[in-house]
């Protein structure tokens, strides 16, 4: 196991170093991931990864070595778990803290079907902060249910927060000789007349001294047998531990304590760093080879803040376990009590900005798209029924690259532009970014600000010609693609008029109306689901005041998940670059 533990992290910092993707805390699942592959069959029994960012090592283990290369590449293998590429994988895995809900409704359809497999789940890398994973515990506890729930403790993917799992756990270390010494004395008792009630009262005598001498434990509270905690890098007690947890029958949590990075140095020593990351050089490290002087949305926004929070006391930053990635560091370094990372929950990040701002502050919620999407609940409920000043910042809008389906940030325009009260913006470029900023400290309803990851765009508000044929209307930096095709359109003899939105929500057409009574032809091009989408918003706003064009073409992504690749070969697929608008305008405007 020694030996191919090392075989396994060679191979995951080759193909991580190529081509990006979860590094550290995969490097430090590798020893529990073995000892899982040893007690269960991952193509018979079910095994549910929370998130995916430590499955690397199971999907090597499980018949996809020949593929790894491919990892996050456009065809090839997924970042996360995926039963669409391999039966091994139980279920899909890309936002946290599910894995608990997911299976416990496995193991209870066992039950119901009279199956024959077993079932466990890995949580890790802060899950244990989101509150889906206390709803699923209390109910598996209650539920009697055979399954068993691993804790890969490594204490840094939210360090604070997870490393405080120790403290909750709340109990000393006890052996495997003491385990299975109780089962042998809990065989022997059933064996004798009234030995179950002699069980079960030794057992309550047992529980109250060590509640008074340890404190009580949540997870035993909740209905757990708990184990550990244990050395996840020692594979023969790991695989002790788990085939007696497998045994009992019961709900079990085995609390596993692992070393993020191990294998890798620079990844031991800054494990933050080297969480996710893009493809670098392995013998050289990120901070050697990262490009310098490479801004983007992010850090425009992180470094508006800090200039907000010097001049506006009132201004706090929110984050939900993403201070670096959405360029808040800078910020909790300089305004530490003003600074708010409240772990994988953003539901509670949106509550709480409601409460900040009921009580007068400015609270600015840095959230991914694609997480947002946990809060909307809160979002109404808690921001916008109130009309409080609470600014979404919704950094990984529209299309993103390599991490796929579960990350895509396609869905915010359709569920925000619906809530009353709310202010949906999508700048292009880093000064409006900063201009909205500061602007939203004079407003008093909630904002939402929406861009992507990666830099600015160099895309004017609006180009207007005598003799145009065409109004295309885009918004935000993905209107460098539309706004490119202007030119390869007017080679083919068709004229433009282009209106970059700023403002989505509420939707001014007055602009457009105008284009329009002159070209009659209507071209909305997003990143964005087509249901919901502003095309869908303006057709219905133009024909309200009765001034619907005679042709529409809306560009969009359509009904469907998009997969991973590249922003451009997913851009590409999808119809949404220059050449695919250019194609499909001079087609339509051909056709009609």
């Amino acid at each position: 196991m020694p030996t191919t533990a090392g075989e396994l992290r060679r191979v995951i910092l080759d193909a991580v170093g190529a081509n990006g993707g979860h590094l550290a805390s995969n490097l430090g699942a590798v020893e529990l991931t073995l000892a899982v592959h040893s007690v269960y069959d991952p193509f018979r029994d079910r095994i549910v990864f929370d998130v995916g960012h430590q499955s690397y090592s199971h999907k090597l283990l499980s018949g996809r070595a020949d593929k790894f290369s491919t990892l996050r590449k456009y065809g090839g293998l997924s970042g996360f778990p995926s039963p669409a590429e391999s039966d091994a994988d139980a279920f899909i895995a890309g936002h946290a803290s599910n894995s608990i809900s997911l299976a416990l409704g496995m193991a209870t359809a066992r039950t119901l079907s009279g199956g024959d497999y077993d079932v466990c789940c890995i949580v890790g890398d802060g899950a244990l902060t989101g509150g889906l994973a206390y709803e699923g515990l209390v109910n598996a506890g209650q539920s009697g249910e055979p399954l068993v729930v691993i804790l890969n403790n490594n204490g840094m993917s939210i360090s604070r927060n997870v490393g405080a799992i120790a403290r909750v756990l709340g109990f000393a270390f006890s052996g495997l000789p003491y385990f299975r010494a109780k089962q042998r004395i809990k065989a022997g008792l059933s064996r004798l007349p009234g030995g179950d009630t002699l069980y079960r009262a030794i057992h309550r005598v047992k529980e109250a001294a060590k509640g008074a001498l340890l404190g009580g434990n949540l997870f035993e509270q909740l209905g757990f047998r708990v184990m550990g905690p244990i050395d996840g890098h020692n594979e023969k007690e790991l695989i002790g531990f788990l085939s007696l947890a497998k045994s009992l029958g019961v709900p079990t949590l085995v609390h596993v304590v692992t070393q993020k990075g191990r294998g890798y140095k620079p990844a031991v020593e800054n494990p933050g760093l080297y969480h996710g990351v893009s493809p670098f050089d392995i013998e050289a490290g990120i901070a050697e080879t990262r490009a310098e002087g490479v801004a983007s949305f992010s850090d425009a926004f992180g470094e508006a803040l800090c200039e907000l929070a010097e001049e506006d006391t009132r201004v706090c930053a929110i984050t939900a376990a993403m201070a670096d990635g959405t360029g808040l560091t800078e910020f909790s370094l300089r305004y530490p009590e003003r600074f708010f990372d409240v772990g994988i929950a953003e539901g509670h990040a949106v509550t709480f900005a409601g409460g900040l701002a009921k009580q007068g502050l400015r609270p600015f919620a840095a959230l991914y798209s694609t997480f947002l999407q946990r809060a909307l609940d809160n979002v109404i409920e808690d921001t916008a029924i109130l009309n409080l000043p609470v600014v979404l910042c919704v950094d990984r809008a529209g299309v993103v690259p390599n991490d796929g389906v579960t990350h895509q940030g396609v869905f915010d325009v359709g569920f925000l532009t619906q809530i009353p009260n709310m202010k949906v913006v999508a700048p292009a470029n880093y000064k409006e970014l900063k201009a909205v900023l500061r602007g939203s400290l004079s407003q008093s309803s909630p904002l939402a600000v929406r861009y992507p990851k990666g830099a600015e765009v160099d895309v004017p508000r609006s180009v207007t010609v005598e003799n145009a044929t065409v109004t295309i209307v885009s918004y935000g930096a993905y209107s460098a693609e539309p706004y490119a095709a202007i030119k390869m359109l007017k080679e083919k003899g068709i004229e433009v008029d282009f209106i970059r939105l700023l403002t989505l929500k509420p939707l001014d057409t007055d602009e457009i109306s105008q284009s329009l009574e002159k070209t009659g032809f209507l071209v909305v091009a997003e990143d964005v689901v087509a249901s919901g989408s502003i095309g869908q918003q303006l057709i219905s706003k133009l024909a309200e005041s009765g001034k619907v064009p005679g042709r529409v073409l809306l560009i969009n992504t359509g009904d469907s998940f998009i997969t991973h690749g590249t922003v451009a070969e997913l851009r590409r697929e999808l119809g949404l670059d220059a050449a695919a608008i250019t194609a499909r305008v001079a087609a339509t405007n051909l056709r009609l």
